[in-house]
């Protein structure tokens, strides 16, 4: 009789951090190549819009949240901003291909000073935190009066028939690839992480509740990826 496979099991709560963190320091050789080939280049569109709607004037400050190689750091540093990126995978910051400055830090103990920032950045990592209360409670903390934090995040598309194309292709073609060219396990892993995330209305509440006002979401592609972008009330 054959045995049926399990699905990878999702890590506990006291294991997260570590298991995210290991996937990480494995995948980060590969990791932009993956990003290209699984979003078909449109990961690169989206970073563009993230950056549009920080809104700043070129050479202020942004912090990149969980960085990972460098990408979002690069499309700021296009635009003028003076990236910095941070990352807790030190795997990620040895492949990093920006000339941003670095921080190897935790999103929810941010080693910056308050209201030090003029902008903050984070692509695809939300679903990875450990506690998104907290990390939304620092950006707050560390942004100056007035400006904006953009989070970039994967979505689930409204229309039903785009909704099972992107199951199908989030579930089953993305870790077939990420098993071809990197770590299939890992791409396992981060279609089924979207469980992590909350669901609209209780994200914007989770984004007032840390001070921040303004809250706006853009479905991106057919809304396969969001773009929450609010902003610290000016004092």
């Amino acid at each position: 009789m054959k045995q049926s496979r399990m699905k990878p099991v999702l890590p506990t709560f006291s294991e997260k951090e570590l298991t995210v963190r290991k996937m990480f320091d494995r995948i980060a050789p590969r990791y932009d190549l993956l990003n290209r080939l699984i979003t078909f280049g449109l990961d690169t569109k989206w970073r563009k819009k993230t950056v549009k709607h920080i809104n700043t004037h070129p050479g202020e400050k942004i912090l990149d949240v969980a960085c990972g190689t460098g990408d979002l750091c690069n499309s700021l540093r296009k635009a003028g901003m003076k990236a910095i990126g941070m990352d807790f995978s030190r795997g990620m910051l040895k492949s990093f291909n920006s000339n941003a400055p670095l921080i190897n830090g935790d999103a929810l103990k941010i080693p910056i000073h308050d209201s030090s920032v003029d902008g903050v950045t984070c692509g695809f990592a939300l679903r990875n935190f450990l506690d998104i209360n907290l990390f939304l409670n620092e950006v707050a903390r560390i942004l100056k009066p007035g400006s904006r934090v953009a989070l970039l995040e994967v979505d689930e598309p409204g229309n039903r028939y785009m909704k099972m194309g992107h199951s199908f292709y989030f579930n089953k073609i993305v870790p077939f690839i990420g098993g071809l060219f990197s770590d299939k396990a890992a791409y396992s892993y981060l279609p089924r992480s979207v469980v992590y995330l909350p669901k609209e209305d209780e994200i914007i509440k989770m984004i007032e509740r840390s001070g921040l006002s303004n809250v706006k979401k853009f479905r991106l592609t057919g809304g396969i990826a969001q773009l929450l972008v609010a902003e610290k009330p000016k004092a």
